[in-house]
């Protein structure tokens, strides 16, 4: 299975949806390599992921994240392989 490098940016407006985002990172942890969040202004965080894996494991991710009400994710991935472990 071809694995890439990609970055995926997620915006929390609602609070009340970490828990439910928080689980769902751990669910796909094994893609993430980095993990970077700054509050911004009032009720509203910036998260960045840097994340290793499939298309379709990275995609399961984003598609579920973007079912989060208040959450807003945008993801872009390069077109690095990531060479095959022996």
């Amino acid at each position: 299975m071809e694995k890439r490098i990609g970055v995926i940016g997620i915006i929390v407006e609602e609070k009340e949806q970490v828990q439910k985002l928080n689980d769902l990172l751990s669910q796909y942890g094994h893609l993430i390599i980095g993990r970077m969040g700054i509050p911004h202004h009032g009720n509203v965080n910036v998260i960045s992921l840097i994340v290793e894996g499939s298309n379709d494991e990275i995609g399961a991710l984003t598609g579920k994240l973007g079912t989060l009400k208040g959450i807003m994710v945008r993801s872009a991935l390069t077109n690095y392989t990531v060479p095959e472990e022996n």
